[in-house]
Parts: structure tokens; sequence; C-alpha cells
């Protein structure tokens, strides 16, 4: 099976090599022509994933017309914040491609029909794991304003790119609504012996899932900072999972998808993994420092930053509880302190575990 990977970081290029390994064709498609040069000069991703060969058979270009128009399958893999650029840029590459070259170099407003012998994609299918500021809109939400006429679904759960890349066993959720019979020749190609890939129907909840883990990790990695200890992160983690429940199910998901790989199995990842950026700079918070100045100058991005700011706003305007959410908006964007918080947590009301507690 054909695909395209849109976008070169870290996540980017590891998805690229594992389908390389897995025998499917790809190319990979950074967004700057000279990232693109280096790529295929060095193969090797030395400002993301340093240390990591880059397989032969991984097509590199900067070209985005002719990688999205041979692909069956594109995945984007962009940060949440630049997914509605690069979807806008993928539908301008699209109707470029399907009528010759220049059809869509103003926006590409016109119904993406495919000319003869380019066939659409089958999929679009998102990696980014965050909502979108201002319109709090999930990333396949996102993706569907930008390329309607295209099948559009998520690929998420409790991966590390580094990992995927070096090929340590790993599994993956593949949501799409409704699930579709043609969902399975895709689910094949993207599986291996070290990736195994399920499917699921509940596209709401396995894209919250991998967008409110990014916040808890963050609330973890500053119980690690304060040094509070195991007990402090266990019990967090467990009300954090009962939060991301009682949100995701206000917000339109189906419960069960929150014990599986995009809720539990991706909290326990980001929140354990000494890899996981977010988590890391939450430990940074609690040990003092200021988010301002640990954001100026990064190269890479912590999603659940700007993802805080966004479910504060919409569990705001729709009248939904969740308090470590809340002291987390209150950390990040009001200059609390990460003790202060923990004793508003600590000292809320007495209530009984389960229900909405």
């Amino acid at each position: 099976m054909n695909f395209a990977v849109i976008g070169a970081g870290a996540w980017g290029t590891a998805f690229a090599i594992h389908l390389a390994r897995a025998g499917q064709a790809v190319q990979l498609v950074p967004r700057r022509a000279e990232h693109a040069e280096q790529l295929q000069r060095c193969r090797e991703n030395a400002d993301y994933l340093p240390g990591i060969a880059l397989p032969e058979n991984v097509g590199v270009t900067a070209e985005l017309a002719p990688a999205v128009a041979g692909a069956e399958v594109l995945l984007l893999a962009c940060p949440s914040q630049a997914l509605r650029e690069t979807a806008q840029r993928v539908r301008a590459a699209l109707a470029r491609a399907q009528s010759g070259g220049e059809a869509g170099r103003s926006g590409g407003d016109a119904p993406l029909q495919a000319a003869p012998g380019v066939p659409p994609p089958r999929l679009v299918l998102s990696l980014a794991k965050g909502l979108e500021v201002g319109s709090h809109k999930r990333p396949c939400e996102v993706i569907a304003e930008c390329l309607p006429d295209c099948t559009v679904g998520a690929l998420t759960g409790p991966t590390n790119a580094a990992e995927v890349a070096r090929g340590q066993p790993a599994a993956m959720l593949l949501a799409c609504a409704p699930t579709r019979e043609s969902l399975t020749p895709v689910q094949a190609a993207l599986s291996s012996e070290r990736l195994r890939v399920y499917t699921s129907a509940d596209l709401v909840g396995a894209e919250l899932g991998g967008c409110l883990k990014n916040i808890y990790a963050i609330a973890a990695g500053c119980c690690d900072g304060l040094r509070l200890g195991d007990n402090a992160r266990a019990a967090l983690l467990t009300r954090a999972l009962a939060e991301m429940l009682r949100v995701g199910v206000a917000l339109g998901a189906q419960a069960e998808t929150f014990y599986g790989l995009s809720g539990f199995g991706d909290l326990v990842a980001t929140c354990h993994g000494a890899w996981s950026r977010n988590r890391q700079f939450g430990e940074q918070l609690g040990a003092g420092a200021r988010a301002a100045d640990l954001l100026a100058g990064r190269r890479s991005v912590v999603e659940g930053y700007k993802t805080t700011q966004s479910f504060a706003g919409l569990c705001a305007a729709r009248g939904i509880d969740a308090p470590i959410l809340r002291e987390m908006y209150a950390i990040l964007f009001e200059g609390k302190a990460p003790a202060a918080a923990l004793s508003a947590l600590m000292t809320r009301e007495l209530k009984q575990e389960g229900g909405d507690a």
C-alpha cells in the first residue's frame, strides 16, 4: 500500500521507518526543502530522531503534490496547532495533482474530483494529539473541514517515536467513525510483528483520550518535580483517568474507550515515560521553572500546554467539572504554584469514589 507521511518530526519520521520496515511504499514529506535535502543526504533525522538510520526505501521529498498524488493513505504528522494549515496545503496539493498542476494554488476550494489515473486517497489519518485553540476542535474535525471529500481517521495510542523506529513492540488504535470494511486492508498494512493495530468506531473517544493524557502527563511531571513520591503519582493518575472518562463522555465519547489504548494505555505511557516531553515539562515546572521560560526557543512541541488552554475553555463552556485540568490551567496560564495547586486538590470536599466524584 502507498503511504505519504506529511511532517518529518520525530513521530512522522518514526512511522515512515516503521512502514518501510513493514514492506509498504512510503514517502516522507518534510515541511522545509532544506530539511528534505538533509534527510536525503544523511539518511538520519538528526534534529528530531538522532542516531536512527532512515531506510533506503523511505522516499523523501519536499514536493507535496506528487507525494499525495500517489498515496492511498495520508498520515498528517504535525503539531495540532499546525494541523489546519497543513490540511489546507494537502487540499491544494491534491487539487493540483488531480487537475494537472494549476488548480488549487490559491487555496483549493473546488471539490476534490479525481483526474484519470489519480485516485483520491483512501484515508487521511491524523497523528496529532491536541485540540485546536479557539475552535476547541479535535484533529479529525479540523481535517474534515479542510478535506470534506476524504474519509478521515486517527492513529493513536501509547507509542514513543524512538521505540517504534527501533522496532520495539507496541500497539495502537486506528479509529474511524463509523468503522468501515475498507479499514481492514489499511489495518493490515499498518500492522507488523512489532506493531499491532486495533480498530475502533469511537473516533471522538480515541482523539479525546490522546489529547487529555498530555495534560495529565504535565501534572504527573509536576508531582515528580515536587518529589511527592509514588503514592501521590498513583493517586493522581487514578483520579486523572476518572476525570478523563467524565470529560470524554460529556463530549460524546464512549466510556469503554478510555480503558483502552488511547485512554489508559496512552495515559500510563506518557505519565511514566522518561521520554515524554509533557512529563519532562511538568517536572521542570514542579522544580520551580516558569512555563514561558521553558517554552522559549523550543524546537519540539509540548502539546499539553495549548491543549490545557483549549480544554479549560471547552469545559467551562459546557459546564464540565474537571478539577485537575482546572488546576493545570491555573499553573500554566495564571502563574499558580504547583504546590498550591496540589493543596487545592487535596482540600476539596471529601467524596465517595465512583460516579461523578
